[in-house]
């Protein structure tokens, strides 16, 4: 049962007959394409019990408000409710076109948290299985930062390709790299062919960054979009403790570290097959037809049959026709938009545009260079100097840090539209200040207490995934008109690997030259920078729509 209700100084509810509903369909779809009208509004279902109206289990209500404020009659509500209310859909329509695409996230968390432990087992005299185990801090840096310089060189190629790629293609593509990858360097007889390996891992990163956050976004109601990206970041969180697990399991090993970057090929393979199963994004086909790449009527009657696909209903059903024909409409006129605007590549640099960037690509620059990939890719290394000598002790302690990880992922993903964007940053940044400060004072004065260096890890870690984590990619997905989110978020990717193979591939060197001490004061002086930055230049975008952000924060 659907009821109106008046919005005069109290409240007349009364029934509406169900079938004046039963042709009505939601037209939020693929990212917020429209906005909101001003004389309809949607009643969460969190909020029916306070009212008493209907059981726990159908608690589903539409609801239509007239434009002046009296009582709306049933014609007036059907078209609110079709012009407004969210898109129905099941948890398990849209489980597997999310799971997959993470999987992209999660082989490059793995990859995070395996090359923590793979590094000290290809050092050791004993357990690494090579006679060119005795690595300079340059040779070791490649190794570490070799699938980083591959994620910068993906990224940088995706820029020009992805449109014409597709996001499923993409995806597909990006698997093979990371099976390939995973294999060579699995069983590289030297150190270029591993170092080869890396670098086509490293693609595979960079391919699957750009497109699994598209895809997602593209291809999952509209209402449930920010909780699925966000938990992207929780995929990346549980390849890291998974990589973290493997190390600690095959430490002992000889060639261990064989097993550790040969373990993501099998996930590499469920992603491919994944992928290979899940229709084209319906957005992209729709792009496609617009930019004039083939029949209009052809690329239609493809999204409709992929986006009943995706929603587990029957090819060319009633309600994917309307959507899509909405979904249209709304490619058609943001293109037509950016050709009268004169678009290019130089647009992403010019205006609102250039504010998003600065906003969005100064998140993930701080986001590196505060040292986050160095304090995780070499956490086993730190620990073992922080008087855990033992590797096998140093990749367990490194089990319980990616555990801790995990765990405050759950927290910003459970918090982050209750408190809102900038207090976390806020709050997390200044702890992450004071956690690098400590890892220096534990280095220069407090080498005797080991356990400063593992609470400083928590806290860097904790505060990590309540801010830069999660934070920054939900900012860069929020932040970018449609017009040049995709060629934003590009950008973003491109300047996220760039900053974080620098800083992974110097910190060994800088390590031996400064000093641990010092390099993690370093550290901590940039990420009381990066506060500054997030106090005076990034808004906070709780509550509002994607258009809102355009409209309220980039003008």
């Amino acid at each position: 049962m659907a009821f109106a209700i008046s919005t005069q100084s109290h409240f007349a509810i009364r029934p509406l007959q169900l079938n004046q509903f039963k042709n009505s369909c939601p037209r939020a779809f693929l990212g917020s394409c429209f906005k909101p009208r001003p004389d309809s509004s949607y009643l969460r279902s969190k909020e029916l019990p306070k009212l008493g109206l209907v059981p726990r289990h159908r608690q589903k209500f539409q609801v239509g408000v007239g434009t002046g404020g009296e009582l709306a009659d049933s014609g007036e509500v059907a078209d609110s409710v079709a012009s407004d209310a969210p898109e129905s859909f099941s948890w398990s329509s849209v489980i597997l076109p999310f799971i997959f695409p993470a999987l992209g996230g999660l082989l490059f968390g793995y990859d995070i948290g395996a090359t923590s432990g793979a590094t000290l087992s290809l050092q050791s005299a004993t357990l690494s299985g090579t006679t060119w185990f005795n690595l300079s801090p340059v040779q070791l840096g490649l190794v570490v930062s070799g699938s980083l310089y591959g994620a910068l060189l993906g990224s940088t190629l995706v820029y020009g390709i992805a449109d014409f790629l597709g996001r499923r293609r993409e995806l597909i593509i990006a698997a093979g790299l990371y099976l390939l990858g995973s294999l060579i360097t699995g069983c590289a007889p030297d150190l270029n062919v591993l170092l080869l390996g890396r670098l086509l891992y490293g693609l595979g990163i960079g391919l699957a960054m750009h497109g699994a956050p598209l895809y997602i976004a593209e291809t999952c109601p509209s209402q449930i979009r920010g909780t699925l990206i966000s938990l992207k970041e929780l995929f990346i969180v549980l390849g890291i403790l998974l990589g973290f697990s493997v190390g600690s399991f095959e430490i002992d090993v000889v060639g261990g570290w064989r097993y550790m970057y040969g373990f993501g090929t099998p996930v590499a393979l469920l992603m491919g097959l994944g992928m290979w199963s899940l229709p084209p994004s319906p957005r992209w086909l729709l792009l496609r037809a617009v930019q004039g790449k083939g029949a209009l009527q052809e690329y239609k009657d493809k999204a409709m049959v992929a986006l009943s696909k995706l929603r587990g209903r029957p090819p060319g059903d009633k309600l994917s026709e309307k959507l899509v024909d909405d979904a249209l409409l709304s490619v058609k006129t943001a293109y037509e938009d950016e050709e009268k605007s004169g678009g290019n590549f130089l647009e992403v640099f010019q205006g609102p545009n250039l504010k998003a960037l600065t906003i969005g690509g100064g998140l993930v620059l701080f986001q590196q260079i505060t040292g986050q990939p160095s304090v995780l890719y070499y956490a086993g290394s730190i620990l073992q100097t922080a008087g855990f000598s033992a590797a096998a002790d140093a990749t367990r302690v490194s089990v319980i840090i990616g555990v801790f990880k995990l765990l405050m992922t759950w927290v910003a993903v459970a918090k982050v539209d209750d408190l809102g964007r900038r207090p976390l940053l806020i709050g997390g940044v200044s702890g992450i200040a004071i956690s690098l400060f400590l890892l220096s004072a534990y280095y220069k004065f407090l080498g005797g207490f080991p356990l400063v260096a593992v609470g400083a890890l928590l806290l860097y870690v904790g505060c990590y995934q309540i801010s830069f984590g999660p934070i920054s990619w939900l900012m860069v997905s929020e932040i970018f008109p449609l017009r040049t989110r995709g060629r934003g978020i590009s950008l973003a990717v491109l300047t996220n690997f760039g900053s974080n193979a620098i800083v992974t591939f110097a910190f060994s060197p800088l390590k031996e030259y400064l000093g641990a001490e010092n390099l993690f004061l370093l550290f901590g002086a940039i990420a009381l920078v990066s506060l500054l930055f997030v106090v005076l230049v990034v808004p906070e975008t709780k509550g509002l729509s994607l258009e809102e952000i355009e409209s309220k924060i980039l003008k």
